[in-house]
């Protein structure tokens, strides 16, 4: 099958790869090219990387809906636009493009957490299972018929990158698994309830503000679904400290203010929360590097009684 492939982070890319073992891979398009690092030196998005490495033409447009990038489009006659988290959204023109639509790899159970973050939401609000749904695109967010599905479990510890990792092969074979069937002719369309539909928004930097007058559980869930990043993070007497692991502890808070810490050990500190204490066993200070905390107290003096903020 001809495929022109839509994608850009890092969890695309088994994706593309998957598509190429079986599929004429004819367009990858992705993202413009943006400036990271301290030197802001241009780098490729990990799919553009990935297509180049296999001699795929790459295509990058500011705007996919321009009249002129939907024309480039069509000069490759694809049978199947295949998309996985590319960050655009795709009008009309082109989701009637190719022969067979547009499917898409969506990193949820559809219809819970459409939209841009729904692994990270999935952990931040405490899910025990997640999964990938391939669905055929439509004009609505994720709202399309969906079409293959499957769970993954998420483990007590599992941060974002864990799950992202297994989310991301998961998604790459369903995708091979949806294409088979629809060249069999044995894929089925379902349509979503709308009813039951959730939405996962964009991360941005004030969703890792911890509030401390949450219960310990609420908030192991927010560091483990923004680790590595953004990052949850706190303020110590006006500086910011990204928050990447904590420990329960069953210690009396009673009298404590939600968010004072209460001890200092050799291991990490300890702040109270709504129903217990969260030792805090890794962090990064502004400008710093990401350290185990006791690495950080053989630096920096963490004092008991101050209010995180």
């Amino acid at each position: 099958m001809r495929v022109i492939f839509m994608g850009t982070p890092e969890f695309a890319v088994p994706s593309l790869e998957a598509l190429l073992q079986k599929h004429e891979v004819v367009l990858v398009v992705t993202q413009p090219d943006k400036p990271k690092g301290r030197g802001k030196k241009m780098m490729p998005t990990p799919i553009k990387a990935c297509a180049m490495a296999h001699g795929i033409p790459v295509l990058q447009p500011e705007k996919v809906k321009e009249a002129q990038v939907i024309e480039e489009l069509r000069k490759y006659q694809p049978d199947l636009i295949a998309v996985t988290a590319f960050g655009q959204i795709l009008t009309e023109p082109i989701l009637e493009l190719p022969k067979y639509g547009c499917i898409n790899v969506h990193g949820s159970l559809l219809p819970k957490y459409r939209g841009a973050a729904p692994m990270q939401w999935a952990i931040i609000n405490g899910e025990t299972v997640t999964g990938i749904t391939t669905m055929y695109m439509a004009k609505g967010l994720d709202s399309g018929d969906m079409l293959l599905k499957k769970e993954v479990r998420i483990l007590p510890q599992d941060t974002f990158a864990q799950v992202h990792d297994k989310m991301a092969e998961v998604g790459a074979q369903l995708l091979l698994d949806t294409l088979d069937a629809l060249e069999a002719g044995t894929l089925k369309r379902i349509p979503q309830d709308h009813d039951a539909a959730t939405y996962a928004p964009m991360i941005t930097r004030e969703t890792g503000h911890i509030d401390w007058n949450h219960s310990g559980q609420d908030i192991q869930n927010l560091i483990r679904g923004l680790n590595p990043a953004p990052a949850a993070y706190t303020v110590y007497e006006g500086e910011t400290l990204k928050i990447f692991s904590a420990e329960r502890l069953e210690m009396p808070t009673e009298g404590d203010d939600c968010g004072m810490i209460v001890s200092v050990t050799k291991k990490g500190f300890a702040v109270a929360c709504k129903d217990c204490c969260l030792l805090i066993t890794e962090l990064q200070a502004k400008g710093g590097k990401r350290m185990t905390a006791d690495a950080y107290l053989r630096g920096h003096e963490i004092k008991t009684g101050v209010l995180l903020q």
